[in-house]
């Protein structure tokens, strides 16, 4: 992609890639006309990097982040931040120690219809959430909260902007040995209250965020980019006796479509260059990352209280 970027007329150069697998690195170099390198190490002696999105395995967040941030390179690190609390608040430190950009791969933050939705936020009340996927063998050493809710933890708690007060969650193994369907209720000090949904061994993709606030409803498709919202007697109109439809104004807001990955690495490049706030930062990522961690909790908590074998 940013490649594409940089062939569209950003100012951006894909000047190398990293991949232990040495083989695979030369050949996406080679398509990409960029230098490979087998390890970080090597990377850092050539000094001409000053921006990278850091893609590898969750555990080795911290490591490859350190790495890079010591050098003085700003970072786009994929979702979730880190494995724990004390790595997310490690890289938290080193990101302000070295004053460098570093932002979260939320992706769900640039898709265009949640653009379009934050400007008529004011009371949000009622979350319905629904990620469901059908299986794949991608992402398999994580609970599915990790891999897919995570996207929409970080999505209510950036609308509602309020702490969470309680959990209640349940999540069971399907086709793996870590959680692979979950559902929780997440209950806020606004007085908020969502229910998400991930599944990862469903027959069909849904990617959907329902919520109501005082007199609206409103309804995000993420795949599509669609979002539609339902204003019950909007000012200026006059209601007929009788005909609930002509109290109910819908109206589809235009949505400026466009590659969420495209919108976040043009974010995360605007924020390296004016050296501003990434749109999600580190502390949102370390944000979503502790909810997720808490749901897992519970989650364990249910399993034992039922005695489910596999998850105690």
């Amino acid at each position: 992609m940013y490649h594409e970027l940089e062939q569209q007329g950003e100012p951006v150069h894909l000047a190398a890639i990293v991949d232990a697998d040495v083989d695979r690195a030369d050949a996406v170099a080679r398509e990409f006309n960029a230098r490979a390198f087998g390890a970080i190490e090597q990377l850092l002696t050539w000094n001409e990097i000053q921006a990278a999105s850091i893609a590898v395995p969750t555990r080795d967040h911290l490591l490859v982040g350190r790495s890079l941030l010591e050098a003085g390179i700003d970072v786009l690190i994929e979702k979730p931040i880190a494995s724990t609390l004390a790595e997310a608040d490690e890289l938290v430190r080193l990101a302000a120690q070295h004053q460098r950009i570093a932002q979260v791969g939320h992706l769900e933050r640039f898709n265009a219809a949640v653009r379009a939705t934050y400007p008529l936020l004011n009371q949000p009340l009622f979350f319905e959430i629904h990620r469901m996927s059908v299986f794949t063998p991608r992402s398999l050493d994580v609970d599915v909260v990790l891999d897919l809710m995570i996207h929409d933890i970080d999505i209510v708690l950036s609308f509602v902007n309020s702490p969470v007060e309680s959990i209640q969650a349940v999540g069971l193994p399907v086709l793996t040995d870590k959680v692979d369907i979950a559902n929780v209720r997440l209950e806020f000090a606004s007085g908020c209250v969502a229910n998400l949904t991930a599944s990862r061994v469903s027959t069909e993709r849904v990617r959907k965020v329902r919520f109501f606030q005082p007199h609206q409803y409103l309804s995000i498709d993420y795949g599509r980019q669609d979002l539609l919202v339902f204003t019950v007697n909007p000012s200026g109109t006059n209601p007929v006796p009788g005909q609930a439809d002509s109290m109910i104004q819908v109206v589809k807001p235009v949505v400026a479509a466009e590659e969420p990955l495209r919108a976040e690495l043009r974010a995360f490049l605007e924020a390296v260059r004016t050296r501003s706030k990434p749109v999600v930062s580190l502390e949102d990522g370390r944000n979503a990352l502790a909810v997720a961690l808490d749901i897992l909790s519970a989650i364990q908590k249910h399993s034992q209280r039922i005695q489910l074998p596999s998850l105690i």
